[in-house]
C-alpha cells in the first residue's frame, strides 16, 4: 500500500482506511450498529406506545377494549391526546355497574316468578312458555299483548286525605 500513496499524503495512515479492493470493516460494523439502533428504538417506541393497553390488561379493567382502540388511533393518526386519554382510562378504575344491575335484574325475575336468567326475550317459544306458566298458575295472559294489570289496591281514608292535598 505504501507504493500507491500520493506524494503529498501522510506516511502514517489511520487503521480504518482500507486499500482498494478490500472490505471496509468500519463500514460493516457501523451498518450493524445502525440497524441495531433503529431496531432497538422501534421496539422501545412500540413498547412505550402499548403501555396503556398493557396496564389495562394486567389489572383486568373493563375498559380494556376502549384503551386498545385509543392506542391504535394514536398510533395511526400521530395525535398524542388519544394516547394520553388511553393512559388515563387505563389508570382509572371504573365502577362495575354490570354486577349491580345483574343482581337487580335477578331479584326482579325472582319477584316476577321467572327462573333466573330466563327473563330475556328468547323469541316466540319463550312467550309460549310464559303463557303456559301463567295459565298453570291460574293467571290469564293475553297472547300477543301486554299482561293484564292486577286490580288496584283499595284506597283508605288516609290515602284519600293525601290525594286532597295534592
Amino acid at each position: 500500500m505504501a507504493d500507491s500513496l500520493h506524494p503529498a499524503a501522510s506516511h502514517h495512515l489511520p487503521s480504518f482506511i482500507t486499500a482498494p479492493g478490500e472490505t471496509d470493516v468500519l463500514m460493516v460494523i457501523m451498518t450493524i450498529v445502525l440497524l441495531a439502533a433503529v431496531l432497538g428504538f422501534g421496539i422501545l417506541f412500540l413498547r412505550l406506545h402499548t403501555l396503556p393497553e398493557r396496564i389495562a390488561h394486567r389489572t383486568h379493567k373493563l375498559q380494556f377494549e376502549i384503551v386498545a382502540v385509543l392506542g391504535l388511533i394514536a398510533l395511526f393518526t400521530h395525535m398524542h391526546i388519544f394516547w394520553i386519554l388511553g393512559l388515563l382510562l387505563a389508570l382509572v378504575d371504573l365502577p362495575d355497574f354490570g354486577g349491580m344491575l345483574g343482581r337487580m335484574a335477578g331479584s326482579l325475575e325472582k319477584l316476577a316468578g321467572i327462573k333466573p336468567g330466563e327473563g330475556a326475550d328468547q323469541g316466540p317459544e319463550a312467550a309460549e312458555q310464559v303463557d303456559k306458566t301463567a295459565a298453570a298458575n291460574g293467571g290469564a295472559r293475553k297472547t300477543g299483548g301486554a299482561p293484564e294489570r292486577p286490580p288496584a289496591p283499595a284506597t283508605s281514608e288516609a290515602n284519600l286525605k293525601e290525594l286532597d292535598h295534592a
